[in-house]
């Protein structure tokens, strides 16, 4: 599934987006790997923050990661916006 990246944030493990699909559902997203599906993208972010989606492995050690602990932001307008390519 493709996404239309449109929040980053970067933590010690990685970076993580939330995204849009083509059916307008937001995805936490990290190494390319969407962790739930919502119809907020708030609801994406809380989640990550919270600890609250799939589990997650690091993308290099396969470590199950605690996204509560990687500083995550709650609320999108705290998250850096993706600049569109044209």
């Amino acid at each position: 599934m493709k996404f239309q990246l449109l929040y980053f944030w970067e933590t010690s493990a990685g970076t993580f987006y939330i995204g849009q699909s083509s059916d307008g559902r937001y995805h936490p997203i990290y190494d390319d790997q969407s962790y739930g599906s919502y119809s907020k993208p708030w609801q994406a972010a809380e989640d990550l923050a919270r600890n609250t989606t799939f589990s997650i492995c690091h993308a290099s050690t396969a470590e199950s990661l605690d996204t509560s602990r990687l500083g995550i932001p709650e609320h999108t307008c705290d998250w850096k916006r993706v600049k569109a390519f044209r």
